[in-house]
């Protein structure tokens, strides 16, 4: 039986049960049932790895990201939907309905032993909190949640902890207030549960929020829809700093429309005046070696071609200019090239990459679906058998952050 199915707050559940169900004064049994609430809920809040319980330093991203190496997203797990959610009774039935297999320790302790000491981990939270206005997220998968964030604090890595996949955030201006709403209800939840967690836990607002179904899509969006997300990046920093405590001083992390990597969109961005907010991008380019679909890609890729790396060049150029310049910091949150049967390219494309990211102190974090033939294929790590598929892609990386 896992851990999160029998936690600190079942058995204040059952406590609480046992006292409602006792003859005598009313108002005892009110105040005796929140007097275990609350203990219940701070004892969770204390059960925290010593690697982020230790004192929240005063320190900009611009820093802090410094200290970020090489990073990991452990994607299509925590951030899986349905179509239909009925019948989603326990964490385990959303992180595994996509075909991946519930995160084990052995996992991210994998991860770390072979060079990453970032995690990414996307969370869809659509379909496990209530009706507004409270919007009062389920407690099993928080506490599922934070399981799998301390795997990876038990090893001394960063953890972002995010907004996936989310059903109701698309950036219209009928949606703009009530996405608004609940963006807000539901950080300050997140932020109360991990507010004990010290700088290595970032948060990050939303992943690629989008005019999804629409021609505008993937093409960057209009003015509108880049304008609304900037409010609600604003909306978000404001709901976290307001909590007090180390969530005064947390790392966050903010998207552009989509994430989108390309200029026009990260131009029109707005960081917040704050010293600890970090632009997040995702970039899988040159697109037709990284992402495109089989019929329109090429396989090779080369660092002696300046045609091949004009787009990785152009991109850190831009984020230099942007954002680096001015005083902000950046996360590429998303990074990968797809498998084609082609991993001496692939290995020479992410070394590259990862050297020119790091060049301008910028972490890349790369996307991994444990996928390896079909589709989206990005997988690196084989979750059934431990296995890294690819250690020449593993050891270029490693290369290129350890500076060789």
């Amino acid at each position: 039986m896992k851990r999160y199915r029998f936690t600190a707050f079942a058995a204040a559940a059952a406590l609480i049960l046992s006292l409602s169900a006792c003859r005598g004064n009313d108002n005892v049994s009110v105040q005796t049932q929140t007097t275990v609430q609350t203990e219940v809920q701070e004892t969770a809040k204390t059960a925290i790895p010593e690697f982020a319980a230790a004192p929240m330093r005063d320190i900009p991203s611009t820093e802090l990201v410094k200290e970020i190496k090489l990073g990991w997203n452990l994607g299509n797990t925590m951030d899986a939907t349905k179509d239909d959610p009925s019948g989603s009774e326990t964490p385990a039935d959303w992180e595994t309905c996509w075909g991946n297999p519930e995160t084990t320790k052995k996992m991210i302790d994998s991860v770390k032993l072979v060079g990453f000491n970032g995690l990414r981990l996307p969370v869809t939270w659509d379909g496990k909190f209530g009706e507004g206005p409270d919007y009062k997220i389920d407690e099993a998968w928080l506490a599922r949640v934070k399981e799998i964030a301390d795997y990876a604090f038990e090893n001394d890595m960063y953890v972002i902890i995010n907004m996936h996949h989310e059903g109701w955030n698309d950036p219209k201006e009928d949606n703009a207030d009530a996405a608004e709403e609940k963006l807000c209800a539901l950080w300050s939840q997140i932020a109360d549960y991990f507010e004990g967690y010290n700088e290595k836990l970032i948060f990050e607002c939303m992943n690629e929020p989008r005019l999804r179904g629409t021609p505008l899509e993937w093409t960057g969006g209009d003015a509108a829809s880049r304008e609304i997300i900037n409010r609600w990046n604003a909306a978000f920093v404001k709901t976290i700093r307001a909590k007090g405590g180390n969530n005064a001083k947390r790392h966050l992390m903010i998207p552009g429309y989509a994430a989108s990597s390309s200029e026009s969109v990260l131009a029109d961005i707005k960081v917040p005046d704050d010293d600890k907010v970090i632009v997040s991008v995702h970039a899988y380019i040159p697109y037709r070696f990284a992402l495109a679909e089989q019929d329109s890609a090429v396989k090779e890729w080369s660092a002696d071609s300046s045609s091949d790396t004009n787009d990785i060049d152009m991109l850190m150029y831009t984020l230099d200019e942007l954002f680096l310049k001015n005083g902000h910091a950046v996360i590429i949150g998303e990074m990968g090239a797809r498998n084609r049967f082609n991993n001496k390219d692939r290995a020479e494309w992410a070394k590259y990459y990862i050297h020119a990211a790091k060049e301008k102190g910028i972490p890349c974090f790369w996307w991994d679906n444990n996928a390896f033939i079909s589709g989206e294929a990005f997988g690196l790590l084989d979750r059934s058998s431990y296995e890294w598929r690819y250690p020449e892609i593993i050891s270029a990386m490693n290369e290129a952050k350890d500076g060789e």
